[in-house]
């Protein structure tokens, strides 16, 4: 789950105006046309909301370095689908994601380091209609060209920083139902995807930083690791 401010370079980039939600959501935006072919997402980025005690679910979301942001995740069988827990566990996530005011979770995120995510891009839970639940998903294939945004995450409160993804994506997964979709995602969708995907592979947006954005935050990683204590996965 993530804060995000979009500079995107090029093509103008223009996401849908339901998206310009209020800046107290996971994600931080208000769009402002600087140029026909550029557009500026400017974020307050104010502090994110942990959500705590969540009603209807135990799953509680994890700071870094919990050693299940980096612990491998392993692909959901067709067993786990038909028993129908994976369709519980997606729907406890949906709870501490909107909990949040967030757009979209990865289960390593809650302690549970199978291939799973989910999302809404409004961040809205009456718009349940949005909601994407994928399963052992993959991306098969990437744009070239590439936005640059700056970005946080709910396991690494009080800090961000830029990030590169690129602009679409083309996506397999596998539905509640196990049956097989395929998807190309854009622009905001995209970069939603692109983070959650990260967690489920043990990456996190900081292993993504420049040499420099690294050494902006690397203080507040090191609070964060001091206030975990022993045990922790760098």
């Amino acid at each position: 789950m993530l804060c995000l401010s979009l500079l995107s370079r090029g093509a103008a980039f223009s996401p849908p105006s339901s998206l310009a939600i209020s800046a107290r959501r996971a994600f931080f935006v208000t769009p402002t046309v600087r140029q026909s072919t550029t557009f500026v997402f400017a974020s307050s980025l104010e502090k994110e909301l942990d959500p705590g005690v969540v009603e209807g679910t135990d799953l509680r979301v994890l700071k870094y370095p919990h050693p299940s942001l980096r612990a491998e995740n392993a692909e959901i069988t067709k067993e786990e689908l038909k028993d129908g827990s994976v369709a519980k566990i997606a729907k406890e996530m949906f709870l501490v994601m909107y909990a949040a005011e967030g757009v979209g979770l990865a289960a390593p995120q809650v302690g549970i380091n199978k291939r799973l995510m989910v999302y809404n891009e409004h961040g809205d839970p009456s718009k349940w209609l949005d909601e994407m639940v994928m399963v052992n998903p993959k991306i098969v294939s990437y744009s070239e060209g590439t936005d640059i945004a700056t970005e946080g995450c709910l396991s690494f409160p009080d800090m961000s920083g830029d990030v590169q993804r690129s602009k679409w994506i083309k996506v397999e997964a596998l539905n509640l139902k196990g049956k097989k979709v395929k998807r190309k995602f854009e622009g905001w969708e995209a970069r939603i995807f692109q983070h959650e995907y990260d967690h489920l592979d043990g990456t996190v947006y900081i292993d993504r930083l420049s040499e420099e954005g690294r050494k902006e935050v690397q203080p507040r990683l090191d609070d964060l690791i001091a206030e975990y204590g022993e045990g922790g996965e760098l």
